[in-house]
């Protein structure tokens, strides 16, 4: 996956406020870095921005304008609660949480590789496991290490870590969605408002959008007020399949457009796709 994405770059959606100089477009405009345009000369401006060649061609004085570029904090902020286990794979199968964690190991090899920080926050069982953002060598592995000790657990715990967060940094939050999500967006609508850029990455699993037919161990995870787990034996009819179709398409269509509401960026991502393809998609913009 690695390989696939080496070379990829992940500009930012709007510009980000002045900081330590790094590989983002800054607010703040200077007189070094990326030329962008050149202007009249005004009083007050630095003899050291003029352009002397322009000058001498056209007798009149301009001057160089160039944007800064700076540092931009990326936070990866995963789910680890227990419908994140989901589904309990042998073999060669695929979880939501092994998804969620080739994603978040590969959007971070594309902000560490752009000279960015990036930093990791892990919440499910009732705790959280907070890497902080380094652009050091061996961060990556750091992150991808901590990411394989994880076995999820308990509830949701999104909201808790966004409001550790401050809001000059670009957030992306990966989850299936399936725990505290109006919590989740509050308080990312604060960061959001504040200046954060915001990514929402919607693990779903295959077997979730066509369930195979059968007799099934149907079990909730993560009960409400955190009791013990409710399990039943369950064979859905053709009436029972197409109502379930139509609920879980209704609730990925409310978190994306409840994301969107944000300005977040939304991308689905199931099981089945090809982990490295999904991380281009959401660098590049073409979200799925």
């Amino acid at each position: 996956m690695l390989d696939a994405l080496h070379g990829l770059r992940w500009p930012v959606r709007s510009r980000v406020a002045a900081a330590a100089p790094g590989a983002q477009r800054s607010r703040k405009r200077g007189s070094s870095g990326e030329f962008t345009e050149y202007r009249l000369y005004r009083q007050g401006d630095d003899p050291r921005s003029l352009d002397w060649r322009l000058l001498a061609r056209s007798d009149r004085a301009f001057v160089r304008v160039t944007d800064e570029r700076a540092l931009l904090v990326t936070w990866l902020l995963l789910d680890a609660s227990a419908s994140m286990n989901f589904p309990i794979v042998t073999g060669n199968g695929t979880s939501k949480w092994d998804q969620a964690s080739a994603m978040a190991v590969g959007l971070a090899a594309v902000v560490h590789a752009g000279g960015d920080p990036v930093g990791l926050i892990v919440s499910g069982g009732g705790r959280i496991i907070r890497i902080p953002p380094r652009s050091r060598r061996g961060a990556v592995q750091e992150m991808a290490q901590a990411l394989d000790s994880v076995s999820c657990g308990g509830g949701d715990q999104m909201d808790k870590a966004l409001s550790m967060l401050s809001p000059n940094t670009r957030i992306v939050c990966i989850s299936d969605w399936l725990g505290n999500l109006k919590d989740t967006m509050r308080a990312a609508s604060v960061l959001a408002r504040a200046g954060a850029q915001i990514d929402a990455v919607h693990i779903v699993a295959q077997e979730e959008l066509e369930p195979p037919a059968g007799t099934h161990r149907v079990e909730d995870p993560e009960p409400a007020g955190g009791g013990p787990a409710a399990a039943a034996d369950l064979v859905l009819s053709r009436q029972e399949h197409k109502l379930y179709t139509q609920n879980f398409a209704a609730f990925r269509k409310t978190a994306r457009e409840g994301w969107q509401r944000l300005g977040a960026g939304y991308t689905e991502v199931l099981t089945s796709d090809d982990a490295a393809r999904m991380v281009r998609a959401i660098v590049t913009g073409s979200r799925a």
